[in-house]
């Protein structure tokens, strides 16, 4: 049975079996299960104008730090939340540099926010990765995000011209809230570029090797080791 990779994913991890699955999960309330990925982060809509108070980034800080939290986010900015944008901009950017100190690739949530979002990467000048999830943009900024050293994450919704302008080493695939199974995702995007699911699949697994597994494998809390 192939492994497709699953990125981004508000759905619970099934009980067994399947491939990479990181589940994205707030810090409030945050309780992982055994055997399951996260990624945990603060969104822009749970955003008041306001921020977030010290609790809650007390709670984001001790989260991150697990060993089956695998990547901070999804955090973001987003010109549709109720939040100001500046709130968003200081969050956003408090998330990037917790991500920098956990060695942790940071997730990305973004809607009519890319200048914003271009000028917050050149003033902190992240080392770790940068994932923009769910991409539903043009081709011509799919390759403006991807010269500026980002990856870009596809769900079931995309724009194949898009699809194809984002070199192998810097693609994701995801399921977000979709009810779409991954392989179906899969299958899409195989078909938009011209090759296997198989042989996409294979590409994205090298590519969650490389940012979300840059330690080696799972730890042993999440099924590594065995």
């Amino acid at each position: 049975m192939t492994d497709y990779p699953d990125i981004h994913t508000h759905r619970p991890a099934p009980a067994a079996g399947g491939g990479f699955r990181l589940v994205n999960a707030s810090p409030a309330g945050f309780a992982p299960q055994a055997g399951c990925l996260y990624s945990v982060g603060l969104h822009p809509w749970t955003l008041t104008a306001d921020g977030p108070g010290p609790d809650e980034w007390a709670r984001l800080a001790e989260a991150v730090r697990l060993p089956q939290v695998l990547a901070v986010g999804e955090a973001g900015l987003d010109k549709l939340a109720e939040a100001p944008l500046e709130v968003q901009e200081a969050v956003l950017a408090r998330q990037a540099r917790l991500a920098e100190e956990t060695g942790k690739p940071l997730v990305v949530h973004l809607v009519r926010a890319a200048d914003e979002l271009l000028r917050l990467r050149k003033r902190l000048r992240p080392r770790m990765p940068w994932v923009i999830h769910g991409f539903r943009g043009k081709e011509q900024l799919a390759a403006e995000w991807v010269r500026h050293g980002l990856y870009l994450s596809f769900g079931a919704q995309f724009r194949a011209e898009a699809l194809r302008a984002v070199p192998l080493d810097r693609l994701f695939l995801e399921t977000d809230e979709s009810l779409l199974p991954v392989a179906q995702v899969y299958a899409r995007a195989a078909q938009a570029r011209g090759m296997t699911a198989d042989e996409l699949a294979a590409a994205v697994r090298a590519n969650v090797r490389a940012v979300f597994l840059r330690g080696g494998g799972l730890p042993e809390e999440c099924g590594g080791g065995r």
